[in-house]
């Protein structure tokens, strides 16, 4: 299954000179940067940076670009910690507890465990890719359509159980998300909820929808507090918490392991990939916790969980890009535009006719996770002290740039208005107790998930009998329905067990 010789052509593709890893410490910084600033996306950055890379030898474009990934999977995370504002869709989770630790204080932890779940997750991430790159992409070449919407379906479940007091409400915020996602022209050219507006056409802007919901809607909520961490002393910036926080993530190695295979094998499912794997893996963490209801609270664990598998993630759909030529998202489809500019085709071929190269991609990733740890602990210093501005400068500042930003992103009105119109409904949402997480990972797969029962239907023929010859899409429906009734079962059953006990 390993080709020790390609492993040897790697090594010399890599240090036989200096040359390919010029380029990765500003790929990293790129990405830090890209991935802290709430509105700027990975792939955003990646496409910014693309024609750089026709300069470049292919090895080197890769270099730089996973670089950019690397540092991008990180620095998401910083911001959903400081001001609850997820970079980047895949740093959702982290903000459910590294949020509460920012503002309890423990924001020098918070960054520092985060970066060390983000570190190790990618280094398992890039590990598990090279010893089952072929098996993974066996795999992903099963999943149809069907598959493809049960998986979204099992995440929506998973996501709106987070707050089981409030379960039914979650559901309802989800499907209402999956709803919003489907406005404008569906694949078939039917239009829908568009409301006679031209800017609706082409659908609900999913970041700026995110940006309000999460962003806005929580700044609106603290307008009558002073400062992020209301505890002055605890407003400092202490590189030896950070260092703590970075070894406490390492306490928690069960965590640290599902995260990443989750990573992994949910990442390399096309389009599904990060926006769902720190969630599920957040999930699976809380249900199998001593002390659930912690979660949300502030638990480091949910910072571990998130992190680990937001990180390793990127290992997961760059299996689908080496091995099938096919984008896992909007990262690796910048990566795939690399590929055509250098006369290159990912697929089955790449890999057996240039493991070298293969291999070499897998390395470098090891590398720049310490080239990476050094250069985030240099930066998160810096990042830090936004626990220091007051509200009353915090606040105007950050929204004027969610503004912004979401014009850059539309190139129209259309972004500052679903920012301001997202912020009341998050802020409503919240107040109601409502899952806004749910209803903002709706809005990001209702495209998706339709596009997939389309598919199903068509290649069915509107045959629910098809779904019996699909084992994996069943298997998932179970997990779909355990995740939904399992814990209601194994009380009902204690329960019953326990009156028996009594009756005897």
């Amino acid at each position: 299954m390993i080709d020790f010789v390609a492993i040897e052509q790697a090594l010399v593709l890599l240090f036989s000179s200096l040359t390919p890893w010029l380029v990765v410490v500003p790929g990293i910084l790129i990405g830090l940067v890209f991935g802290a600033i709430p509105g700027l996306q990975i792939s955003m950055a990646m496409a910014i940076f693309l024609p750089m890379t026709l300069y470049m030898d292919f090895m080197q474009a890769m270099l730089f670009l996973t670089a950019i990934f690397t540092g991008g999977s990180f620095g998401s995370g910083v911001p959903a910690i400081l001001m609850n504002i997820p970079g980047t869709s895949s740093a959702i989770a982290t903000a459910f507890d590294g949020y509460p630790m920012a503002r309890k204080g423990e924001h020098n932890q918070a960054l520092g465990i985060a970066l060390g779940a983000s570190a190790f997750g990618v280094l398992i991430g890039y590990l598990i890719l090279f010893v089952l790159i072929k098996p993974i992409s066996g795999l992903v070449l099963k999943l149809g359509p069907a598959e493809m919407f049960a998986v979204i379906l099992w995440g929506m479940t998973l996501i709106a159980s987070l707050r089981g007091d409030y379960m039914l409400k979650g559901l309802i915020a989800g499907f209402a998300g999956l709803l919003v996602g489907t406005i404008g022209f569906s694949e078939a050219g039917v239009l829908r909820g568009t409301m006679g507006s031209e800017y609706l056409l082409d659908g609900v802007p999913v970041i700026p929808a995110m940006m309000g919901m999460f962003a806005a809607s929580e700044l609106l909520r603290l307008v009558n507090t002073d400062y992020l961490v209301e505890n002055e002393a605890a407003r400092k910036v202490n590189m030896k918490l950070l260092m703590q926080g970075f070894r406490q993530a390492f306490r928690y190695p069960v965590v640290l392991l599902r995260g990443s295979v989750i990573g992994v094998f949910i990442g390399a499912v096309p389009g599904v990939g990060s926006s769902v794997s720190n969630l599920l893996s957040y999930i699976e963490t809380k249900r199998r916790d001593k002390n659930p209801e912690s979660f949300g609270e502030g638990n480091p664990k949910g910072v571990v969980a998130s992190e680990a598998a937001n990180s390793t993630s990127e290992a997961g759909s760059m299996a689908t890009l080496l091995a099938l030529g096919i984008p896992g998202g909007g990262a690796t489809a910048v990566m795939l535009a690399a590929f055509a500019m250098h006369n290159i085709t990912g697929g089955p071929q790449f890999i057996r006719e240039q493991t070298d190269v293969v291999y070499a991609i897998i390395f470098a990733n090891f590398g720049q996770v310490v080239l990476l740890m050094g250069l985030a602990l240099l930066f998160l210093p810096i990042l830090a002290n936004v626990v220091k501005v007051p509200m009353s400068y915090l606040i105007p500042s950050v929204l004027s740039l969610a503004v912004f930003g979401s014009f850059g992103l539309t190139g129209n009105m259309s972004g500052p208005i679903t920012v301001l119109v997202f912020a009341v409904i998050g802020w409503l949402f919240r107040r109601y107790n409502y899952s806004v997480p749910a209803a903002v990972i709706g809005i990001l797969l209702g495209s998706m998930a339709e596009s997939s029962l389309l598919h199903s239907y068509q290649i069915s023929g509107g045959e629910l009998g098809y779904i019996l010859e699909r084992p994996i899409t069943l298997f998932i429906l179970a997990l779909l329905f355990l995740s939904l009734f399992g814990s209601k079962m194994m009380a009902m059953l204690q329960r019953r067990s326990q009156q028996e006990e009594t009756t005897v």
